[in-house]
């Protein structure tokens, strides 16, 4: 099985390049709303064409600036988008225009939803065994009409082998899916939509971490004012402290000074080169 990604062609290149991006210490992120991204991708489908969409939080960022393997898996992707209101902020304080957080959770049931006005199928590969089949149901309930062709929760090394990505990208080949949610965490969901994504130049694959489980009701989402207010991290902190201990209060809290720390500097920077003064 071929595990390389297909060159863009110049149509998709071009309709990627015209999104309007910024970079957060190094990292292209789009500047895009959830609803222009939606209007992207399905225009794409329409056109025949797919993509690669990595929704970055703290701790993709976090990774992107410490691993040399992680920032060449992240870029590799067509679009990457701020989930995560640090990266928001951030982006803001240095001056540039984020319109808003765009969650990996929340595209799950958004995506499905304009799938199912537009016809389009999805295919939802890993998550927490039976937490995909449950989202799917709950999916299937939600939006009538829309049509899943698939789930698939199967035990991958990581990176995984050969043998391991085979029957995986032989069942979504034969399926064809126009979209592939992958619920296995970062950076194994992006090292295999990087490994796959060649069988299918026609579809949209986004990794979405614990989504299936929040959709299916298996794990509980934070409160919408404390998403808006970007301490939904203390809900998943409680939640699964033991996991996320670590990542939270030991990597990603120090890690958000310095970023707000460098877009501030930033921001003086290009205020300083306008001539506006500090």
């Amino acid at each position: 099985m071929s595990t390389q990604s297909p060159i863009p062609d110049d149509d998709a290149r071009t309709s990627v390049a015209a999104l309007p991006t910024c970079e957060l210490l190094g990292m292209s992120l789009a500047q895009i709303g959830q609803e222009a991204l939606l209007d992207h991708m399905f225009a794409a489908l329409a056109r025949g064409r797919g993509g690669w969409l990595v929704t970055a939080n703290l701790d993709f960022l976090y990774r992107y600036v410490r691993d040399v393997e992680a920032r060449a898996l992240y870029d590799a992707a067509d679009i990457r988008v701020a989930d995560g209101m640090p990266l928001v902020w951030a982006a803001r304080l240095q001056g540039d225009a984020v319109p808003e957080r765009v969650t990996g959770a929340t595209l799950v049931s958004v995506i499905a939803g304009r799938a199912a006005a537009d016809k389009r199928s999805l295919y939802l590969l890993g998550g927490s065994p039976g937490a995909g089949e449950r989202a799917a149901v709950v999916l299937s309930e939600r939006f009538p009409g829309l049509e899943i062709k698939g789930t698939s929760s199967p035990w991958l090394s990581d990176p995984a082998t050969a043998a391991e990505l085979e029957p995986v990208a032989r069942e979504l080949t034969r399926l064809r899916p126009d979209i592939v949610f992958v619920g296995l965490g970062s950076p194994k969901q992006e090292k295999l939509i990087q490994a796959v994504r060649g069988q299918l130049p026609a579809a949209w694959m986004i990794g979405v971490g614990v989504s299936f489980s929040f959709v299916a009701g298996d794990i509980r989402r934070a409160p919408r004012w404390m998403q808006r207010t970007g301490l939904e991290w203390l809900t998943r902190l409680v939640q699964e402290p033991r996991r996320l201990g670590r990542r939270y209060l030991i990597e990603n809290l120090p890690f958000s000074v310095s970023l707000f720390a460098h877009a501030l500097r930033r921001r003086v920077a290009r205020r300083k080169a306008d001539g506006s003064g500090p």
